[in-house]
């Protein structure tokens, strides 16, 4: 298929914090966008610059291109797999492109139910949050079918700034794992930093000038760090979805017979984070354990 901007129209589907900011890049590069949402407000500033509400089985079967973001694997399950859903109603040859971050292998499950339906499906998750969103400016880790990834380039383009062709299908999921790892494990660190920080009487906003661009320096602690030192606990990224992954990841190392130590603490300590009632917070919120 040919990608072209005022000829392939263009379905999404999930319209929150990440994918509102996504599905209007496409818009505003002159793709004709055809979306659907669970809470149709949440789509509103799209439908006002020219995008066209559809019920999910009506969106399947006009879109040459469809991308969803979604919450849990339940709902890509649902999306994907259900009665009204994508799969059982896309016409021959859609292109289908799951952006959530869910279960490698549900991916690996809907490549191979969309291949006897005679349609094309990729696992392409992100990360970059809101402002990654914002700025199109995500990484975008894609698994599937190598010649249907080239054709759909143009697309991840104006999402992402990183976009990375990973292999079969399921590969995108897993890097996802690999990129949540990190981040969680990492998160940790900024919290006791900038505790640490408080505590011997420093100035954590000139520490985090020092370490900041130094062998310490991550995304997290440029982005998030400020956040949590001015209590801006507004979620980039909710507390709740970061729970899910790391989930998923605990579950595939199980599942691979290795142990992950750093993961296994970061789920526990975000868990209890939940349980104060953080579960709709940004990933931050982590530093609320230190200073409660």
């Amino acid at each position: 298929m040919q990608i072209e901007s005022k000829k392939t129209k263009v379905g999404f589907v999930g319209t929150g914090v990440m994918g509102k900011s996504m599905a209007a890049h496409i818009l505003d590069a002159g793709y004709k966008l055809f979306v659907y949402t669970r809470t149709k407000s949440k789509a509103q500033d799209l439908l006002d610059k020219g995008a066209v509400f559809l019920p999910i089985d009506e969106l399947a079967k006009t879109c040459d291109v469809i991308i969803t973001i979604v919450g849990f694997p339940k709902d890509v399950e649902e999306v994907y797999l259900g009665e009204n859903g994508l799969v059982k109603n896309a016409n021959e040859n859609a292109i289908l492109i799951d952006m959530t971050t869910s279960p490698p292998s549900l991916a690996v499950k809907i490549g191979e139910e969309a291949i006897k339906k005679g349609v094309y499906f990729l696992d392409a998750p992100v990360s970059g949050g809101d402002i990654g969103a914002r700025n199109a400016a995500l990484s975008i880790m894609v698994g599937g079918d190598e010649g249907i990834y080239n054709s759909v380039l143009p697309l991840f383009n104006l999402m992402g700034k990183n976009v990375v062709y990973q292999g079969k299908t399921g590969s995108g999921q897993h890097t996802k794992m690999c990129n949540q790892i990190v981040i969680a494990t990492g998160m940790i660190g900024v919290a006791e930093s900038l505790y640490y920080a408080i505590k011997s009487g420093l100035d954590p906003e000139t520490v985090l000038k020092s370490i900041g661009g130094g062998a310490a320096g991550s995304w997290s602690l440029v982005n998030l760090g400020p956040k949590m030192l001015k209590g801006d606990f507004a979620p980039g990224f909710y507390v709740k979805h970061f729970i899910k992954d790391m989930k998923i990841a605990h579950d595939e190392t199980v599942r691979m017979g290795i142990k992950l130590p750093g993961l296994e603490l970061a789920l526990s300590l975000y868990e209890e984070l939940s349980k104060m009632g953080e579960e709709n917070s940004g990933t931050q919120s982590i530093f609320k354990l230190y200073t409660k």
